[in-house]
């Protein structure tokens, strides 16, 4: 999953009446005219939509075979994209094409839904974003601990015991995001989208690229595959294999989790034609592309690999040589998700700092701005309650990285959590809700029954995420680099 949030500013601006023809430099919200078009709008999609998750896939495909991995990949993208159809009628409301706008997916259940259910949707959300920061740590750290192991292993031969430990790397980043996150509005910043557009292509690519090398190469020919994955009786137990497709299934579900940025890339959009219209294609042609992506990097990586597949096949050394390319791709991941963690971290940050400074209106500690003059940087503005939080929150998240540093478990489970709520449930009953569907008529019905079956499967991958972190907990070196 790639973690390019689009973050709108939520002041809204005064249409200047007497200026004439400036109006014409105005939306029908007052905001400065959006001019996104299909191009645009599909292009931020591939761009949130391909990330870390595709470092799994391989291995995901491995857990299920050449039947069912790929049968698995067009399920997980013909529901995403089914869905993210529904939710583009639910930008406007309650008419899809002349209502009132809503920036944010929240804002869209808030209008349609309200209530409880508005809530039930922010501690979703939460959750996914505090679950996936805690994830970056883990994937952030690897990639840094590979780099490392990847020199040791050319220095001193693939047989080399290079076992280093990923807590010193999670450390660094720790403290790399304690800056990152004092620095004003550094997730809006414009550069960082294209920085991490740009790094996840770069190691996506050149763990595609490796692969196609091994299999052309006759590698591919000593790694075993077959029609049904991993072979009970030989590399696992039949209890471990159904665990472990379980968690292959949050694997491909993380993988596809976009559904929380749909609405923001939709308010970039262009008023004429219909914005639901160029969205449907938007996500139509974006999907299309990442399928064809993932289902490349999932069968050909299986295909080099074997039922042997690395849980992350840029980590798990399959690939040794050259190991200045392997180098730079894991620098691209490490990269890459730096900048990711404040785009998901920032949303948490604004939400508690807003509800204390309600809570406790009257105390300094958390309303007081203090100057300070920084040489190069000028004039900062410091809040002690915000070094203080956002510095636990990072600490927090490392610690619990540092004690479940299980990259395929924590990705399987993050992508079954959020998957059913935030992907399928909250799309359809807006949907039903603001067409004012009848209950039990054909399309309610079968909404319904699409809704439980992945609240279903949602569950079983969760509980194989969960079985598959208690599994690694028992056999958890602290000073073994996890893969």
């Amino acid at each position: 999953m790639n973690t390019d949030q689009f973050q709108k500013n939520t002041m809204y601006i005064e249409t200047p009446e007497a200026f004439g023809e400036a109006t014409k430099n105005f939306d029908d919200d007052g905001r400065t005219k959006r001019t996104g078009t299909w191009v645009t709008a599909s292009a931020h999609i591939i761009t949130a939509v391909i990330g870390s998750g595709v470092l799994s896939l391989a291995w995901a495909i491995a857990q299920m075979g050449w039947v069912a991995g790929p049968a698995v990949l067009f399920a997980f993208s013909f529901i995403t994209y089914f869905t993210s159809t529904l939710l583009a009628d639910c930008y406007r409301s309650p008419d899809p094409v002349h209502g009132k706008r809503n920036y944010t997916y929240s804002d869209v259940v808030k209008a349609t839904l309200g209530g409880k259910k508005f809530q039930l949707c922010g501690l979703a959300q939460y959750i996914n974003l505090v679950g996936v920061t805690i994830g970056y740590t883990i994937t952030a750290s690897i990639s840094m601990v590979a780099v490392k192991r990847s020199n040791c292993f050319h220095k001193h031969g693939h047989e080399a015991k290079c076992h280093i430990s990923n807590n010193p790397s999670m450390i660094i980043f720790a403290c790399i995001q304690i800056v990152l996150s004092q620095i004003p509005n550094f997730h809006k910043l414009s550069w960082l989208s294209i920085v991490a557009a740009v790094m996840s292509f770069a190691y996506s690519s050149i763990g595609l690229a490796l692969s196609i090398a091994k299999v052309a190469g006759g590698g591919g020919q000593t790694a075993r595959t077959t029609l049904t994955g991993v072979q009970v009786g030989v590399d696992v137990t039949g209890t471990e294999k159904v665990w472990r497709m379980f968690q292959a299934i949050g694997d491909i579900a993380f993988a596809y989790a976009y559904s929380n940025v749909l609405i923001e890339i939709q308010d970039t959009l262009k008023s004429s034609p219909p914005e639901n219209k160029v969205m449907k294609r938007a996500s139509l042609i974006g999907i299309m592309t990442t399928t064809i992506f993932y289902v490349l990097c999932g069968c050909i990586g299986y295909a080099a690999f074997g039922n042997d597949a690395p849980g992350n096949f840029l980590t798990g050394f399959g690939f040794y040589e050259p190991f200045w390319l392997i180098d730079f791709a894991n620098v691209c991941i490490a990269v890459h998700l730096i900048g990711a963690y404040q785009v998901f971290c920032q949303p948490i940050f604004g939400f508690v700092e807003k509800w204390s400074k309600e809570k406790w209106s009257n105390s300094q500690f958390v309303n007081a701005e203090h100057s300070v003059n920084l040489p190069l940087c000028g004039t900062y503005s410091v809040n002690l309650f915000r070094v203080v939080w956002r510095t636990l929150y990072v600490i927090f998240t490392a610690l619990i990285a540092m004690m479940f540093p299980f990259f395929n478990d924590f990705l399987g489970l993050i992508g079954s959590l959020s998957f059913w709520p935030l992907t399928v449930y909250f799309p359809i009953e807006m949907y039903i809700k603001q067409s004012n569907m009848q209950r039990f008529s054909f399309t309610w019905t079968w909404l319904k029954i699409l809704s439980w079956v992945c609240l279903i499967v949602s569950i079983i991958s969760a509980a194989g995420s969960i079985q598959g972190l208690a599994q690694d907990l028992k056999k958890y070196q602290p000073f073994k680099p996890q893969q």
